[in-house]
């Protein structure tokens, strides 16, 4: 049934028989909804996915390689003071990290100042050297962040990692919103639960803001995607059509005197914005990979002359890696002059010799990463993993040690979720969406819940057999916030459909 230690963010320490008082009202629907009604609600659910075409890909694997997600109907719920304190805490990180971006490709002060050490920045692969000078339009570097949280006890959050290159899973936020909605609406007549579809909105205004200046009151804004074959392509694709603005790939675009122009049937247009969802090494063949089929030969040039707006910014890798994370907290306390509000995962940097010492010491008890890694990749779960995969990355530390960091394996909170056997305790992580224009920082109110299906697992990637929930954020005033129209009419127009 899980981690015994874990808090159950639905019944606390105490066990089913005494719920946090907060979701005693959704501990009773948990309990008077039968688990055969509630498996119904999930695979319609599922098969609503599949129709749409919400799948990823799993690169590698011949069959099946487009799958859902699986999704389960149980909620995550945030109470509005939960809510207001993560919120401080995102805000304060995402605007440490666009100072940091902005710093190490400018002045470098935080190098200057022995903050960081100068090798750890200038010879990392992630810090792109031909970004050094640029500055983006209003200064912006990490327009959309994907700040990865855990939870431990009823106040006790951390940031796992940060995302600030190309962040994904908002697409799912989104439609299993719109399940719940469809499929539970008592749920939302029982709870006053903050609006996530006004996301595109949001993200559009966002790219809106940061237009170089001399775009006009209506700038240009597209996405721009590698194409079909890419595991988030139908992201892409939802957003696009969601903000009313042109999906593109790398053809239709092309870069005349540092100016970008996107080709259509009435004629070239001009772009202003480009939310890319191709990587660094993709982006421009002139300036990066000059094998590459994906890019936009140019882009590079018209975004250093500050005729384009690129979200997120190129150059952002660095702010994704691992080894930095772990200096997060002097980064935050560098550029806004307070401690972090979201604290880290305690971290040892293997790079570090008597950190290295003492992970090979432990390495049963602990997780070992990547620096660059993702997706559940190239990682270690110490406790759950056979003798020979933890001597071969005993091997792998003791050649590479600067490739690696590792963290203790805390008990991550669960919720339930439902399993073969009905209901059980599964442990969860959260990823909130943060964006950041020209007229500050907002954090979406919701996100993507990600839970390990497998009893007892750790790892909640999709990618290694991770499912998602909705995420509800409980609104603290009714006076003051209401529920989207949109969420109030779907309610009202499904009450019968059950």
């Amino acid at each position: 049934m899980g981690d015994r230690r874990a808090f159950d963010e639905i019944w606390g320490h105490d066990g089913p028989a005494r719920p946090r008082a907060a979701l005693t009202e959704l501990a009773r629907w948990i309990d008077e909804t039968p688990s055969d009604d509630l498996a119904r609600r999930s695979e319609a659910a599922e098969a609503t996915f599949r129709q749409l075409g919400i799948t990823f890909a799993v690169y590698g694997e011949s069959e099946a390689s487009e799958r859902i997600i699986p999704f389960d109907i149980v909620p995550r719920v945030f109470l509005a003071d939960e809510w207001a304190r993560l919120s401080e805490g995102l805000i304060q990180r995402v605007d440490a990290i666009n100072a940091f971006l902005n710093d190490i490709y400018g002045e470098q002060r935080i190098l200057a100042e022995g903050v960081l050490p100068p090798e750890l920045i200038l010879g990392n692969p992630q810090f792109r050297h031909e970004v050094v000078g640029i500055a983006p339009p209003h200064g912006i570097w990490a327009h959309i962040c994907g700040i990865d949280l855990v939870r431990t006890g009823p106040d006790d959050f951390f940031v796992l990692e940060d995302n600030a290159r190309t962040p994904s899973g908002v697409s799912y936020m989104l439609e299993n919103r719109e399940a719940m909605i469809r499929l539970c609406p008592e749920l939302f007549r029982k709870f006053r639960v903050a609006a996530v579809d006004s996301y595109p909105d949001r993200l559009l205004e966002t790219m809106r803001s940061v237009a170089p200046t001399g775009a006009g009151s209506r700038p240009v804004c597209v996405v721009l995607t590698p194409g079909h074959f890419n595991s988030a392509y139908y992201e892409h694709s939802f957003l696009a059509d969601s903000m009313g603005i042109e999906l593109v790939e790398p053809a239709d675009l092309v870069v005349d005197d540092d100016v970008v122009w996107m080709q259509t049937i009435a004629g070239r247009v001009k772009v202003d914005v480009i939310y890319r969802r191709i990587d660094d090494d993709f982006l421009d063949p002139i300036v990066f990979r000059p094998d590459s089929l994906l890019g936009v030969p140019g882009i590079m040039a018209a975004y250093r002359a500050g005729n384009v707006a690129l979200i997120n910014a190129p150059g952002n890798g660095i702010a994704d890696d691992k080894a930095i994370y772990s200096y997060m907290p002097e980064i935050v306390r560098f550029y806004s002059g307070g401690e972090a509000r979201l604290p880290n995962v305690e971290t040892w940097r293997c790079r570090e010799p008597q950190a290295l010492k003492y992970v090979l010491d432990h390495l049963p008890e602990l997780v070992v990463k990547l620096v660059d890694g993702s997706g559940g990749y190239g990682m270690l779960v110490g406790p759950t993993a056979s003798s020979a995969e933890i001597e071969a990355f005993r091997a792998a530390l003791v050649a590479e040690p600067h490739r690696y960091i590792a963290q203790p394996t805390l008990a991550l909170s669960t919720v339930p979720t439902l399993a073969e056997a009905g209901l059980a305790p599964r442990h969860v992580d959260f990823r909130p969406f943060v964006l950041s224009g020209s007229g500050g920082v907002q954090v979406v109110p919701g996100g993507l819940t990600r839970v390990a299906l497998r009893e007892g697992s750790l790892v909640v990637n999709s990618s290694q057999g991770g499912g998602t929930k909705d995420s509800f954020v409980l609104m603290p005033d009714a006076r003051t916030l209401a529920q989207s129209q949109t969420m109030g009419d779907m309610v009202q127009q499904q009450e019968l459909g059950l």
